[in-house]
């Protein structure tokens, strides 16, 4: 199975939104979040990763078909770590899911921005702590932190992997 993660460009926005708003309809059975009056969840950054210092957006592809998406940030939200990045959307196909596609993604995505990393999840997404608990013990050979953030019902992982 080829894994590729791969720059999302500005011509792809529609696309782009397509995929977000599959993770959208995904994700709320966390966030608890409805369509709007035309059908849609809608993502209020779309434009900011084309217009924005620091945001960048991928495509996860598996075998040249689109699987998914990830938005790193070069920031933190909760912690405060040299040269910072954060995964700022996570999404895999569900057809993809549970073959090593997600965690083929992360690591790849590790390996391209070197420093300080934050990966939050909301507390009630058991299932995206589990897999991102897996994936960064992997990844770092075990030395990361947790953390939780109770005022944003957030709780996660960081970890430095700068060279």
């Amino acid at each position: 199975m080829d894994i590729r993660v791969e720059p999302i460009l500005y011509e792809q926005k529609s696309v782009f939104i397509q995929m977000l708003e599959l993770y959208n309809y995904d994700f709320s059975e966390f966030s608890n979040d409805d369509i709007n009056e035309y059908g849609y969840f809608g993502y209020g950054h779309v434009d900011d990763y084309w217009n924005e210092e620091g945001r960048h957006p991928f495509f996860i592809r598996v075998n040249e078909k689109l699987a998914g998406l990830v938005l790193v940030r070069s920031c933190c939200e909760h912690n405060d770590l040299p040269n910072p990045h954060n995964i700022a959307e996570f999404f895999v196909m569900k057809k993809y899911r549970k073959k090593g596609v997600g965690r083929a993604a992360a690591m790849k995505i590790f390996d391209m921005f070197h420093g300080g990393w934050e990966v939050s999840q909301w507390i009630n997404n058991v299932p995206a702590q589990n897999f991102w608990g897996k994936v960064i013990a992997a990844y770092t050979d075990g030395k990361y932190d947790t953390f939780t953030a109770t005022e944003a019902n957030e709780t996660g992982f960081t970890f430095d992997n700068s060279l």
